[in-house]
């Protein structure tokens, strides 16, 4: 045998060896058609593009399962309906971390009761403050309207330093009118948000774990 003759031996038989290591390694594609009929390919199977294709080691076992190829369209609803999952998700967990924080700060009903009270108090601290104050401006009233007294035929006529201090003492008591009326509004919304905790709160105390 010659030496070319050898080396081309050993050539194919390397060769042939490759071949069976690729043959060993590639993956087969098999699935059931919308016929009903049972399909193999090395490659995946254009007559199941629509539905789920197994990927097959050379032994036979699944490697894994292929999903159904989908449209532009398809896909744009699959990750469509994903957002939405990962929303209510996101708005489930957030509901919870509510729920949990709520229960920390108020364990019982006494507890919220007690803090709504006192919320309360604060807020009628500032508008007896603020009625004082009118208080306040309706004595200094007094003494403007003693000091015009002598101009009430012709209120023109009063020294400019006095119709001064009356439209201030006015804008005064408007701001102190204001203020009030802010607060009496702001009492109003701290009920409403512990009403509102109140309603989230009962259904947690039976149940804490919620």
């Amino acid at each position: 045998m010659t030496g070319w003759t050898v080396q081309l031996r050993i050539f194919l038989l390397l060769l042939g060896a490759g071949c069976a290591g690729l043959a060993q390694a590639q993956s087969i594609y098999s699935c059931t058609d919308s016929k009903g009929r049972k399909l193999t390919s090395d490659r995946p199977i254009q007559e199941c593009l629509d539905r789920e294709q197994r990927e097959l080691n050379p032994s036979g076992s699944t490697k894994r399962a292929v999903g159904p190829s989908l449209t532009a369209a398809e896909r744009e609803q699959a990750e469509a309906q994903q957002r939405k999952e990962a929303e209510q998700n996101a708005r489930v967990n957030e509901e919870r971390r509510r729920n949990r924080a709520l229960l920390m700060r108020y364990p019982d009903r006494a507890a919220h009761d007690r803090e709504r009270e006192a919320s309360l108090k604060q807020v009628d601290a500032v508008i007896e403050a603020a009625n004082k104050r009118l208080g306040e401006l309706s004595q200094q009233r007094a003494a403007i309207d003693t000091e015009m007294e002598f101009y009430k035929k012709d209120p023109s006529k009063a020294p400019a330093k006095v119709r001064r201090q009356m439209a201030e003492h006015e804008e005064s008591v408007r701001g102190q009118q204001r203020f009030i009326d802010d607060q009496q509004q702001e009492k109003k919304r701290i009920n409403e948000r512990f009403d509102e905790e109140l309603l989230r709160l009962k259904p947690l105390w039976g149940n804490p774990g919620q």
